[in-house]
């Protein structure tokens, strides 16, 4: 799935990835009234209302795009609706031939992780039968528990030709309380970043591993030195834009072919027509609103190069 990921970046010439991540405030009014006229105030009408505004965003970019990134939180909020709603997306997306990249972060003892990765990459026996449930193409892991919790993901990828992106540096402000604590003379995410390199090596598709990491684009220094450690990983860069990274930031998580990093925006994207720079497109066609804000991520990007 990695060469399938590389060789849409390459196509599209768009290394950018859309995540879908609703809120019930994002989504316009003309959409919740429908779904609540048929399933009323319910968490079956919050799902139809998901569904219908996500499916209107992808049928808007998936011609610009190489990747979803759907973070399944917005959608278990509204418990087995809101689940369905995240399986009927990442269907749809890949009935669209769009990489979807499960951002679920899961990491346990390894039992439990090889049943998280059957879930969302895999496929799990029931009697005679082999049945998928999710089928993301990638999911977000993470690492704290140690490799007992990663390498059952890697198994897993490596049967069904499926990818990782581990976390390593995450964006959110308190992610140094941790992260960032000295080890042995080096900061923990530099020693993940390592680990993560280790991994990769276990499972190499035609330039990169099928094993990534996340590391965020509001520590670019980080990332530049990251970039060092796991040359073989594909980089997944959230906090573009809203949360504050900037195209110029993004340069040391490229390599030198223009590959190596594919970049993340969610807020930015889907709600782009609350945006000032896209009011003219008005609530009716926030969709045609999110195809313009992909349309000028990738030209920032591309800026850089």
């Amino acid at each position: 799935m990695i060469n399938k990921l590389v060789n849409k970046i390459r196509q599209t010439q768009a290394p950018v990835v859309v995540g879908l991540d609703p809120m019930m405030s994002y989504i316009p009014e003309h959409i919740t009234k429908k779904a609540f006229a048929e399933f009323g105030e319910t968490l079956e009408g919050a799902a139809e209302a998901v569904w219908q505004y996500n499916k209107g965003i992808v049928d808007a970019t998936y011609d610009l795009i190489p990747a979803v990134k759907p973070q399944i939180a917005m959608y278990e909020q509204f418990g087995i609706p809101g689940l369905a709603a995240f399986q009927k997306t990442v269907q749809y997306c890949k009935e669209k031939d769009l990489v979807v990249i499960g951002d679920v972060k899961r990491g346990d003892i390894g039992s439990t992780s090889a049943a998280y990765a059957a879930a969302h990459l895999g496929k799990v026996s029931v009697g005679s039968q082999l049945h998928t449930a999710f089928d993301e193409d990638f999911a977000t892991v993470n690492p704290y528990l140690g490799s007992d919790g990663v390498k059952p993901f890697i198994e897993v990828c490596r049967q069904e030709n499926k990818g990782i992106f581990v976390l390593v540096k995450t964006s959110n402000p308190s992610s140094g309380e941790f992260q960032d604590k000295v080890v042995d003379g080096k900061p923990l995410y530099e020693w993940v970043g390592k680990m993560v390199d280790e991994w990769s090596r276990e499972h190499i598709g035609e330039e990169y591993s099928y094993v990534g990491a996340v590391v965020g684009a509001t520590y670019p220094e980080m990332g530049k030195v990251l970039r060092e450690i796991m040359p073989k990983s594909y980089i997944l860069v959230p906090g573009y834009g809203a949360q504050g990274g900037s195209a110029e930031g993004l340069k040391p998580y490229f390599n030198k072919d223009g590959l190596g990093a594919i970049v993340n925006s969610s807020r930015g994207i889907i709600c782009a027509y609350k945006q000032e720079q896209y009011a003219e497109f008005g609530e009716q066609n926030y969709a045609d609103a999110s195809r313009q804000a992909v349309l000028d991520m990738i030209e920032d990007i591309n800026s850089i190069f």
